[in-house]
């Protein structure tokens, strides 16, 4: 429950920032997947939550570099928020074409938000971008 109710307001705040292109979380209305979650799933979505930023591949890795808070690994649902950029991570040695061909975008960012306080979280994201 917590899981995704911090993902929620996350989310949200992620698609208010003036620094990021595009979240593709199913909680968000807009999202292609809203109304099936919903009917699936009423309780809540899930933690985790993909996005982008504006100025790409380098935006996302300087934003990685200045987290505080968020763990940088390579898996997802664990109970603290955790982090992960493929591009300069598990897909480093690709370059942008590569990606694109692999179907990752060099700007997502996969996150999965913990159970810690949202504030937190949520402060942490702000600081980074």
């Amino acid at each position: 429950k917590q899981h995704c109710a911090n993902a929620q307001a996350v989310a949200e705040f992620l698609q208010g920032h003036e620094k990021v292109k595009w979240v593709k979380y199913a909680g968000l209305k807009g999202d292609k997947y809203y109304d099936l979650a919903h009917k699936y799933m009423p309780n809540g979505t899930c933690g985790v939550i993909s996005f982008g930023l504006k100025g790409g591949r380098k935006a996302a890795e300087e934003m990685m570099d200045k987290l505080k808070l968020a763990a940088i690994v390579t898996h997802v649902a664990d109970s603290r928020t955790s982090i992960l950029h493929p591009a300069s991570h598990t897909h480093r040695q690709m370059n942008d074409e590569q990606l694109k061909e692999a179907g990752v975008a060099p700007d997502l960012i996969r996150l999965s938000v913990g159970i810690e306080n949202v504030n937190d979280i949520i402060a942490d994201l702000e600081q980074a971008l």
